[in-house]
């Protein structure tokens, strides 16, 4: 069996800690082995030292160990390193547990325990880079690893005891015991006697990133006539200003447009818009466009505050805004979020709630809540924001008694791609153009596998002529650049949409109004960045294109053409199962309960499914109980961690939507 595995450094660390050894005969081959490099080697073993030195052969490889360098210490417990007075104050770049076991006929039970205490102690004393080695006898450790793989009940679960400690298995590979041709493996039962290493695997672990909490945004755009402050809704708040498709980014999301972009240059000549577009939409705005997005799905937006006097604020003072999110959320990406909406956080909201009351007073105008939640919404997609600027462009080309793509001064806020006449032009002159852009969208949907509350959206636009039947046309590029990653192309009504197992629609090509021209007809293709990302990088988990672990992004940092394969830094992650059953009343709304779940999860359940539904026949209330799956393939997630969540989830359903928890 193949496993794709993240490639880490396995040359000598600088500092080396061995616990937990027998006759010293491994240590003593690692110091011979690494003598002439700057590396040092610290043994350590449990037994006093007169017990040491009963092993056969341990004097002479103490000797060896001490002759090359490095350092012996009796009377170390692996379960308590924070604890010994000689390692006080040291970091080590790796720490290496060689076939741990707690003597005699000790069970799978009592093993767990020790390799769970270990991980908790070694993470006192590893550097943060540092990594874990745990060699195991095949099957020990419960991964796919094994050949064969036991009972899950009935392995170490290496892994899920790693995860406790907040460690996430980044390789396995095989024992190399010829590279340590001195190396007598004992201990077996606490006896001389030795493992049996034949298919032994060294699991090496690293640490993972911890959970952070969600974080209280608050946003400030102009939309249509008016300035507005809104909050992001918590589940979402690490979606936005991320950066991916900032110039100069090396994300896979944007590796991706640029690969659609190149390859559809070939035939048409492209232009990216570079207008900064409001994240809130009016459902005005999303009833006058030809967007087909299902009103339930979307975020609706209780607005903190209206100002209708904003004429003055000029773009300028918009990109000068500054910018206060947590550093700890935005990272290295909030140099490339210089012209976005400003963005204030909780702190920054306390301090300026006074002047926030006088200006809402002098200002704002008073909205009704429920009427306010009806009128606005997370753009679910750019549709609507593209046919506004395309109508701007079109009204400022009438003005100036211009006309076609050679009218500079019609391409302000636009980044020419490639000037080249498509496959298909007419006798007018009149060439092939697509109009692009691309952003953030937001949908309200269920957790599901494949179902993304936020995604990255390109949208191209052309009026193209029809004799050259342009749907087909596009569809045609598109297969011949993604059918090598598993996209087809399914035929309907409108036009054409495409799809790949096991992610399911990943964008469309359909035509909208026809174009002024006789003979032209309009067309937009649509496509789901992200998606394409997942399959065209064999990217395991969408979530994974969140990370802030630098794992992720160092991957594509020489920017790797797609069919490129990530490596995953997290192997193995357990899946964690766990029901929850509660009344509610009649007024049920689910989309909330995903809401939540989303919130107090940190984005760790991939899967919700309804398993039993009851309605009181006396009182109006239902029961329902749901079945949450915990996994992630960015974060250490053990089973601790997983029932924290889910404890979390109970605590806020019961405060936020008042069920009651069964």
């Amino acid at each position: 069996m193949c496993f794709h595995t993240v490639k880490l450094d396995m040359s000598p660390s600088r500092s080396i800690l061995l616990v937990g050894e027998g006759n010293f005969s491994f240590s003593a081959a690692m110091s011979q082995l690494y003598f002439e490099t700057e590396s040092s080697v610290t043994a350590t073993c449990l037994q006093r030292q007169d017990e040491a030195l009963r092993h056969e052969g341990a004097a002479d490889n103490i000797q060896i160990i001490k002759d090359s360098g490095g350092t012996v210490l009796f009377e170390v417990d692996c379960t308590k390193l924070g604890e010994c007075a000689s390692l006080q104050g040291r970091v080590f770049d790796r720490v290496v547990f060689n076939f741990p076991h707690c003597g005699r006929k000790s069970g799978v039970k009592k093993n767990r325990e020790l390799l769970k205490n270990f991980f908790f102690s070694c993470v006192q004393v590893l550097a943060e880079d540092g990594e874990v080695h745990v060699s195991l006898c095949n099957g020990q450790g419960g991964t796919p690893a094994d050949q064969p793989k036991r009972e899950w009940h009935n392995s170490w679960q290496v892994a899920a005891m790693a995860a406790e400690a907040h460690l996430i298995l980044s390789d396995v590979h095989p024992f190399d015991g010829e590279k340590y041709q001195s190396y007598k493996c004992t201990g077996y039962r606490s006896q001389d006697k030795g493992f049996h290493v034949e298919k032994a695997l060294i699991h090496v672990f690293t640490r993972s990133l911890l959970y952070t909490s969600a974080q209280v945004v608050k946003v400030e755009e102009v939309v249509e006539e008016g300035n507005v402050q809104y909050t992001i809704p918590a589940e979402l708040s690490d979606y936005i200003f991320r950066g991916f498709l900032c110039s100069g980014s090396v994300h896979p999301v944007r590796l991706v447009q640029d690969f659609l972009l190149k390859g559809l240059e070939e035939k048409w000549s492209v232009s990216m818009t570079t207008e900064t577009v409001p994240l809130l939409l009016s459902a005005k705005q999303l009833q006058m466009s030809c967007c087909d997005v299902d009103s339930t799905d979307c975020y609706r937006i209780h607005l903190l505050q209206k100002d209708h006097n904003c004429d003055a604020q000029s773009s300028t003072d918009k990109q000068k805004c500054q910018l206060t999110f947590l550093d700890s959320q935005v990272g290295a990406d909030s140099q490339n979020i210089m012209s976005g909406p400003c963005v204030i956080s909780d702190k920054t909201c306390r301090v300026r709630s006074k002047a926030a009351e006088s200006l809402r007073s002098a200002h704002s105008l008073d909205i009704d809540p429920e009427e306010e939640n009806a009128l606005y919404m997370l753009r679910p997609s750019l549709l609507p924001q593209m046919e506004e600027l395309l109508t701007k462009k079109e009204e400022l080309t009438n003005s100036a008694g211009k006309h076609g793509e050679n009218d500079e001064d019609n391409r302000s806020g636009e980044v020419k791609v490639n000037k080249k006449e498509g496959g298909c032009g007419d006798s007018n002159g009149v060439t092939s153009l697509l109009f692009g852009i691309s952003g953030l969208v937001f949908r309200n949907v269920p957790i599901k596998l494949w179902a993304q509350p936020a995604f990255h959206e390109l949208l191209l636009r052309g009026v193209l002529p029809s004799q050259c039947e342009p749907i087909t046309l596009l569809g045609q590029r598109l297969e011949t650049l993604l059918k090598p990653y598993g996209v087809g192309l399914v035929t309907e009504q409108r036009g054409l949409r495409m799809t790949a197992q096991p992610v399911g629609l990943v964008g469309k090509v359909f035509a909208s109004n026809a174009g002024d021209n006789a003979g032209h007809v309009s067309v937009t293709v649509s496509v789901n960045l992200d998606l394409l990302a997942v399959l065209l990088f064999s990217i395991p988990d969408w979530r994974l294109l969140w990370s802030h672990d630098p794992r992720f992004l160092k991957q594509f940092s020489l920017c790797p053409s797609p069919g490129t394969h990530f490596h995953p830094f997290s192997l193995f992650p357990e899946h964690f199962n766990f029901d929850i059953s509660f009344w509610t009343g009649p007024m049920w709304e689910e989309k909330k309960f995903h809401a939540v779940v989303r919130e107090a999860s940190h984005g760790t359940v991939e899967q919700v499914k309804l398993i039993d539904m009851f309605s009181h026949p006396d009182l109006s209330q239902t029961s329902y109980c749901y079945r949450l799956v915990y996994h992630s393939h960015s974060h250490a997630l053990s089973h601790t961690q997983a029932l924290q969540f889910h404890k979390h989830l109970e605590s806020l359903l019961s405060s936020r939507l008042q069920v009651t928890i069964r």
